[in-house]
Parts: C-alpha cells; sequence; structure tokens
C-alpha cells in the first residue's frame, strides 16, 4: 500500500515575520510523505520584514489541495485584511482542509477570512483585542487547539505549534525525535517572555511599540 501524501500549504506574503513561519518549517519538512508548499500569487521572490527573501514554490493557482492550511504574522499581515485574492485562497483551502492553523498574527488573517468563526484561538499576545473582533473566542495559551484550528502565540510559539503538529501527522514518537535532533529544549536567559511575567513597566514600553509600528505599517 502506498502511503498517502500530506500537502502543507504555508502562505507567504511580503515583510511576514521569517520566525513565524521558519519555526515550523523545519519540523514540516522532517515529516515522513510529506510535501511542504511555500504558497504565494506568483514566484517572485517574497520579502521579509527583516529584508531578506524568501522564495515561493508555487502559486495560488498552482496549489493542490491541503490538508494543513498555515498563515505566519508579521507586519504585512495588515495589508492581507482587506486582500480577497488571499482571504480568497484561504477559505476555499480552509473549507477542506485537515487543519487551519496560524502563529502570531497570522490569526488574524484567518479571522478575517471568516475561518475562526465560533473558534477559541490565539495570536500574539498584544493583538489580542484585535482577534476577539473577528468572531474568534480569545484563548489564552502558547498554542490553541478547537477542533481542527490550531493557533499559537508569538513568533517563537511556532515551534511548539510545529512540534504539535509533527506529533498529530506522525505520532508522538516521532516528533520527540525530532526535538531531540534538533535539540530544542529551551533555556532563556531571561524570564521576560510573557506579559504574566514581565515587569509591568517593560509591558507597557513593548506594547507600545508594537501598537505604533502597527499604526505607521497601516497609513
Amino acid at each position: 500500500m502506498f502511503a498517502m501524501t500530506t500537502h502543507i500549504g504555508m502562505l507567504l506574503f511580503p515583510r511576514l515575520t521569517q520566525l513565524d513561519l521558519t519555526g515550523p518549517y523545519e519540523f514540516f519538512h522532517r515529516i515522513p510523505d510529506t510535501q511542504v508548499h511555500l504558497v504565494w500569487k506568483s514566484l517572485a521572490p517574497v520579502h521579509t520584514e527583516a529584508g531578506f527573501g524568501l522564495l515561493p514554490t508555487m502559486t495560488f493557482a498552482q496549489c493542490p489541495p491541503l490538508d494543513v492550511v498555515f498563515v505566519p504574522g508579521g507586519i504585512g499581515q495588515v495589508d492581507l485584511m482587506a486582500d480577497e485574492q488571499v482571504l480568497g485562497f484561504l477559505r476555499q483551502q480552509g473549507a477542506t482542509a485537515r487543519y487551519v492553523t496560524s502563529v502570531c498574527t497570522g490569526a488574524l488573517v484567518l479571522g478575517a477570512a471568516g475561518l475562526l468563526d465560533g473558534f477559541h484561538a490565539t495570536t500574539h499576545w498584544a493583538y489580542l483585542d484585535e482577534l476577539s473582533a473577528l468572531g474568534a473566542t480569545v484563548t489564552k495559551g502558547r498554542v490553541v487547539r478547537d477542533r481542527n484550528r490550531i493557533t499559537a502565540g508569538g513568533v517563537t510559539a511556532g515551534i511548539d505549534f510545529g512540534l504539535m503538529l509533527a506529533a498529530e501527522l506522525a505520532g508522538e514518537p516521532f516528533a520527540k525525535e525530532l526535538q531531540l535532533g534538533l535539540e530544542y529544549d529551551p533555556a532563556p536567559p531571561f524570564r521576560s517572555g510573557h506579559p504574566d511575567v514581565a515587569d509591568p513597566a517593560l509591558v507597557d514600553r513593548v506594547r507600545a511599540r508594537l501598537k505604533s509600528r502597527r499604526a505607521t505599517s497601516a497609513d
């Protein structure tokens, strides 16, 4: 019997946050019988918010039916919120996908496409208020699953998400092998990675900086 290929589609877009995408990608491309597609409107290089380019492997028109739909975040997400070509692609693929997923503010794009209506979901802590206005039931958590919707918090949470989905697709023993092989054993030097544990003044400064950056992007 031949194994069925799992198709994972990861959305590219200008000014995405590369770790939102490349963190999960490090797990996804190692899953047996899996093809990972980097999908955008064209095959031209897409530049991240850090400035370097990523190459799409497939256009929307070329994309096969996906088992996993994935949307990363990044400041370029703002421009996607009213982009009917992008939202239409996500609606079409999300209607039949086994899993509809996101990291960081990618959840806002899923929400704009109507794919989180009635689902528990999360996003980067600074934008939870925006998610609540898009039909989702906001739920705190590094990775939140509600039926076939899996959403992760900001940026580095995508690594936990990628490991979780690898376990879902290929089994926990395989996912543990991946975790060990990639030496994912985090021990950050500072305890300031979430508002629940960071100094309140630090939270206020970072929140203001992120909101200002977002407002500037929207102009």
